[in-house]
């Protein structure tokens, strides 16, 4: 939770909150316990993002887990702790992967980046783009997001990867991919964009040039190695809401963003569009598995149905002024599909 006006709106109208702008990891922690563990009500169904809620209950209450009907997860880095309790046959609730629907991949990881890496370091460092040189880590849906839409601001983008697939993806799109290392000194935007740990480390830092901005927009806090930055040759300055100046010995500045966390979120704001749309595929998600008959899903991890996905999508066009074209009943003989949906395969690629 981002803002406190909105929290409050919330509580008002009854709904228990836990959250405040500028929590602490620690902060963060005992909301999280607050929701997951009370005795004023008890959960059935866990909406998450980044796995965090599902890690505590198994954690600290895995008794609870009795009573849950199934866990809905938005992020990447929650669908991946998913795949790794099924892995381990510790997953004992169904699961459905929202981050990967059409929906929620293409409109909220991809074209929400576009704009919100720019909005983000605009309002934070008031930078002007053209010209400067710009890395992102990942070429996933967030990655192409934001090295698509820098470039298209004139900035010279480089593109680090470890999957052959997206970094022949980034390449044909026009991308230099490199490592790291090889460019970490002449770049002046460092961006993360990956789900993983420890991207960015201090050893990277240490050779930036000064005034380099580094920011993330993939998990948490986890993808910049910030707590090596809190040491007794680092001095911090806060420059002003959410950008902090390290100060190195040598007098050499690296502009560090929302200490680390989710620039889109804490430096810039989303379209309620896009949370519209990656809402609905939540909503959708938990009422299919609360009110699914029992043996219809089983201890696993499901895609959002492709029929689901297909409605999010509709609901959206009105306010874009698009209309369908129908098929004709011959049309829809000859593909084979129903008039209504789906009309796509799962398999198939958007």
């Amino acid at each position: 939770m981002y803002q406190n006006a909105v929290a409050a709106a919330l509580a008002e109208v009854g709904i228990p909150i836990f959250a405040w702008r500028g929590e602490t990891e620690e902060d963060f922690w005992w909301c999280l316990d607050k929701c997951v563990n009370s005795e004023h009500w008890h959960p059935n169904l866990i909406l998450d993002d980044g796995g965090d809620a599902t890690h505590l209950m198994w954690k600290k209450y895995p008794i609870l887990f009795k009573a849950i009907k199934g866990i809905v997860e938005e992020s990447l880095t929650g669908v991946h702790r998913l795949y790794q309790l099924v892995k381990t046959g510790k997953l004992t609730v169904p699961a459905i992967n929202v981050n990967d629907s059409v929906t929620k991949a293409r409109f909220d990881n991809f074209y929400n980046s576009k704009d919100s890496i720019l909005d983000s370091l605009k309002r934070s460092t008031d930078i002007m783009f053209a010209g400067k040189q710009v890395v992102v880590c990942g070429y996933g849906d967030v990655g192409k997001g934001c090295a698509q839409s820098l470039r298209g601001q004139g900035c010279i983008v480089y593109v680090t990867e470890i999957d052959p697939i997206c970094a022949l993806q980034a390449s044909m799109d026009g991308f230099r991919v490199v490592r790291l290392n090889e460019i970490v000194r002449q770049v002046d935007i460092v961006v993360t964009a990956t789900g993983n740990k420890n991207v960015v480390t201090k050893d990277h830092m240490d050779r930036m040039k000064s005034g380099c901005i580094v920011c993330n927009m993939g998990h948490s806090n986890s993808e910049i190695d910030v707590n090596s930055l809190h040491s007794a040759e680092l001095s911090w300055l806060r420059v002003r809401s959410q950008v902090d100046h390290i100060i190195w010995p040598d007098g050499r500045t690296i502009i560090l963003l929302a200490e680390g966390r989710l620039v889109n979120l804490a430096c810039s704001t989303i379209p309620s569009f896009v949370v519209s749309v990656t809402a609905a595929a939540q909503a959708l998600a938990l009422i299919e598995l609360f009110n699914a008959p029992v043996g219809r899903y089983k201890s696993d991890v499901y895609l959002l149905p492709k029929k689901m996905d297909e409605y999010v999508a509709s609901l959206h066009l009105p306010i874009l002024d698009a209309h369908l074209t129908e098929l004709t009943d011959e049309q829809a003989k000859y593909l084979g599909l129903n008039k209504a949906g789906p009309f796509k395969p799962n398999y198939y690629r958007y």
